[in-house]
């Protein structure tokens, strides 16, 4: 007898995501090393989604890779978060499995704003006490994060509506076999990386069949220059 979807809990916050894409679907070198690839527009976009979002999380490898402070991108951007009724500056949400995350990261000099790290029992007694010595630091899971507790208690404690993902693929990956993400907003750059170890926006665990594949529907789509702007939706 077929089962129906579990429903989604109220207690969970909006989940929506945001990648630049290379027209092969790659969102980095192979290196993992990361080079800004997208337009300003794209920039200004991402700038744009962070001021509707309460929160930003992203993976252990983007902070120390990309050097982001998950910030708000300047006055107009913060005045724009106030109008919709926000704080000021999103609360910083990083995941770590094993805690991994450089201490001397960019992200750790800026204060203006609290940040949350979630990792599992995996992180060491040393890790554990030396990033709570920088940040909130919350265990949800033995071997890998259990992401909807760790959402259900962000939207319970730090009454997170809407949370948004800026990466790497193997969060977003886990996110998307979990069943938590919402929406995605996806940009199509005209740039070709090549590279079969190459990230992308949903790495980590590959389905077997097609029955396993999340399926998005097409929200909307918006050509400016080069560049395509999408919309997906979870159905």
């Amino acid at each position: 007898m077929n089962q129906k979807p579990k429903a989604r809990s109220s207690k969970l916050p909006f989940v929506f995501s945001n990648f630049a894409m290379t027209a092969d679907g790659k969102i980095a070198f192979a290196s993992k090393n990361f080079a800004p690839f997208g337009s300003e527009r794209d920039s200004e976009h991402m700038m744009e989604l962070r001021a509707t979002a309460d929160a930003v999380i992203c993976g252990a490898t983007t902070v120390d890779v990309t050097e982001t402070i998950l910030g708000t991108g300047g006055a107009q951007y913060r005045k724009q978060r106030l109008k919709n009724g926000l704080a000021e500056f999103p609360l910083r949400v990083i995941a770590s499995g094993s805690g991994s995350i450089d201490l001397n990261a960019n992200i750790f000099k800026k204060r203006f704003s609290p940040i949350i790290i979630l990792t599992t029992e995996r992180i060491s007694k040393a890790k554990l006490k030396s990033l709570r010595a920088v940040a909130e630091v919350e265990i949800f899971g033995k071997h890998e994060i259990d992401f909807s507790a760790a959402f259900r208690w962000l939207r319970e404690k730090w009454k997170i509506k809407k949370l948004l993902c800026e990466g790497g693929g193997e969060l977003h990956g886990a996110l998307i076999r979990a069943n938590l993400l919402d929406e995605l907003h996806l940009t199509i750059c005209p740039t070709i990386f090549g590279g079969r170890n190459a990230p992308t926006i949903a790495d980590g665990e590959n389905v077997k069949r097609l029955i396993e594949a999340k399926p998005f529907k097409l929200k909307s789509f918006q050509r400016v220059g080069d560049e395509i702007f999408m919309i997906w939706r979870r159905k």
